[in-house]
């Protein structure tokens, strides 16, 4: 009875580990074959939030890397300033406020994707990023200077490989033509702009509010003490 219990215990998390690893492989499988891919990562339940959010965590990871292990005739970054946290957060807010902006915008239009369907979508799009770029980190220190044109290619081939599968992504979570996505692509972008200026308003007022009340409170000791 025991053994029974301790196995019905086990069998649960098993599972859900082969189903993290089975939507981890699956990102292969969408970065060469993008329309299919992304259809049934989505309305087939092909991928999994843990997965897409592990996709995040490397690309982050990876442009850290990037910055502190780059040859110095690749990159010209001031190492002694460089803040992990920060490096990281200019990606992750900027990234979640795409992803915000998107579903925003195109919930008022007819947009079939809820707000994790365009997060998981976005986060499988950073998978090329990962394999190409976090390899150059390395290669980068054994090339010479004159091979420099072979790891640009490459840096450049991942990004537009991204943005080539964010497109896909896009148009296949809310059922969009290409047309169509194109436009809300600029209109993403415009949405995103529009939120960061208000959060940086509610930001400057809550700064403006806290220095207030912090004046206020030290007037009132001031005069009673």
């Amino acid at each position: 009875m025991n053994e029974a219990k301790l196995q019905s215990n086990v069998s649960p998390r098993k599972e859900k580990w082969n189903r993290f690893w089975e939507s981890v492989k699956y990102a292969f499988h969408v970065m060469f074959h993008p329309f299919d891919g992304f259809w049934d990562l989505i309305h087939e339940k092909r991928g999994s939030l843990a997965a897409a959010t592990t996709f995040l965590v490397l690309f982050l990871l990876t442009r850290v890397l990037k910055l502190m292990y780059t040859n110095f005739q690749f990159i010209s970054a001031p190492l002694q300033y460089i803040n992990v946290f920060e490096q990281a957060a200019s990606l992750l807010f900027p990234f979640l406020i795409l992803c915000l902006a998107n579903w925003s915008m195109t919930t008022l239009f007819d947009g079939k994707g809820r707000f994790s369907d365009i997060y998981m979508a976005m986060c499988y799009a950073l998978v090329p990023y990962v394999l190409i770029q976090l390899p150059l980190v390395f290669v980068s220190n054994i090339i010479a200077f004159d091979e420099a044109a072979f790891y640009t290619v490459l840096m450049s081939f991942s990004i537009i490989w991204c943005l080539m599968l964010a497109f896909v992504g896009l148009m296949q979570v809310h059922d969009y033509g290409p047309g169509k996505t194109l436009i809300f692509l600029v209109v993403t972008v415009v949405g995103a702009l529009i939120i960061i200026f208000l959060l940086l308003v509610f930001l400057s007022l809550l700064s403006d509010a806290f220095s207030y009340f912090v004046s206020l409170y030290r007037e009132i000791a001031f005069r009673l003490y």
